[in-house]
Protein backbone atom coordinates (compact mmCIF):
# COMPACT_ATOMS: atom_id res chain seq x y z
CA UNK A 1 0.00 0.00 0.00
CA UNK A 2 1.07 3.41 -0.75
CA UNK A 3 0.41 7.45 1.05
CA UNK A 4 -0.62 9.78 -1.12
CA UNK A 5 -0.48 13.32 0.32
CA UNK A 6 -3.81 15.22 -1.05
CA UNK A 7 -4.96 18.98 -1.04
CA UNK A 8 -8.50 19.69 -0.38
CA UNK A 9 -10.34 22.59 -0.14
CA UNK A 10 -11.56 22.96 3.06
CA UNK A 11 -15.18 22.80 1.74
CA UNK A 12 -14.97 20.07 0.27
CA UNK A 13 -13.13 18.17 3.45
CA UNK A 14 -15.54 19.22 5.70
CA UNK A 15 -18.29 17.69 3.31
CA UNK A 16 -16.06 14.29 2.82
CA UNK A 17 -15.40 14.26 6.26
CA UNK A 18 -19.29 14.24 7.02
CA UNK A 19 -20.41 11.95 4.60
CA UNK A 20 -17.33 9.39 5.67
CA UNK A 21 -19.13 9.75 9.21
CA UNK A 22 -22.43 9.35 8.28
CA UNK A 23 -21.30 5.91 6.26
CA UNK A 24 -19.54 4.88 9.40
CA UNK A 25 -16.30 4.92 7.03
CA UNK A 26 -12.95 6.81 7.58
CA UNK A 27 -12.31 9.56 5.36
CA UNK A 28 -9.52 7.07 3.79
CA UNK A 29 -11.99 4.75 2.81
CA UNK A 30 -14.17 7.37 1.84
CA UNK A 31 -11.86 8.61 -0.83
CA UNK A 32 -10.47 5.08 -1.65
CA UNK A 33 -14.08 4.49 -2.77
CA UNK A 34 -14.74 7.25 -4.89
CA UNK A 35 -11.48 7.03 -6.53
CA UNK A 36 -12.42 3.36 -7.38
CA UNK A 37 -15.49 4.15 -8.36
CA UNK A 38 -14.10 6.59 -10.81
CA UNK A 39 -11.84 4.39 -12.23
CA UNK A 40 -14.36 1.78 -12.72
CA UNK A 41 -16.41 4.50 -14.61
CA UNK A 42 -13.65 5.69 -17.18
CA UNK A 43 -12.38 2.08 -17.67
CA UNK A 44 -15.57 0.68 -18.54
CA UNK A 45 -16.30 3.65 -21.01
CA UNK A 46 -12.75 3.17 -22.49
CA UNK A 47 -13.91 -1.18 -23.01
CA UNK A 48 -16.75 0.08 -24.63
CA UNK A 49 -15.67 1.98 -26.98
CA UNK A 50 -12.82 -0.50 -27.90
CA UNK A 51 -16.07 -3.07 -28.01
CA UNK A 52 -18.06 -0.41 -30.23
CA UNK A 53 -14.78 -0.25 -32.79
CA UNK A 54 -15.14 -3.94 -33.63
CA UNK A 55 -18.65 -3.55 -34.19
CA UNK A 56 -20.00 -5.06 -37.47
CA UNK A 57 -22.78 -3.25 -38.89
CA UNK A 58 -24.00 -6.30 -41.29
CA UNK A 59 -23.69 -8.84 -38.43
CA UNK A 60 -25.87 -6.89 -36.50
CA UNK A 61 -28.13 -6.23 -39.58
CA UNK A 62 -28.13 -9.84 -40.61
CA UNK A 63 -29.13 -11.08 -36.75
CA UNK A 64 -31.79 -8.24 -36.36
CA UNK A 65 -33.36 -9.51 -40.13
CA UNK A 66 -34.07 -13.01 -37.53
CA UNK A 67 -36.30 -11.09 -35.08
CA UNK A 68 -39.72 -12.00 -35.75
CA UNK A 69 -41.61 -8.36 -36.14
CA UNK A 70 -44.54 -8.52 -34.14
CA UNK A 71 -46.25 -6.37 -31.49
CA UNK A 72 -44.89 -5.99 -28.10
CA UNK A 73 -46.77 -7.79 -25.18
CA UNK A 74 -49.65 -4.88 -23.54
CA UNK A 75 -47.00 -4.99 -20.74
CA UNK A 76 -43.91 -4.41 -22.85
CA UNK A 77 -45.73 -1.21 -24.72
CA UNK A 78 -44.29 1.95 -24.53
CA UNK A 79 -47.39 4.43 -23.77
Amino acid sequence: MSTLSLRLANSLHNEVKFLAKQEGISINQFIASAVAEKMSALMTENYLEKRAKKGNEKAFLEAMSKVPNVDPEEIDRLL
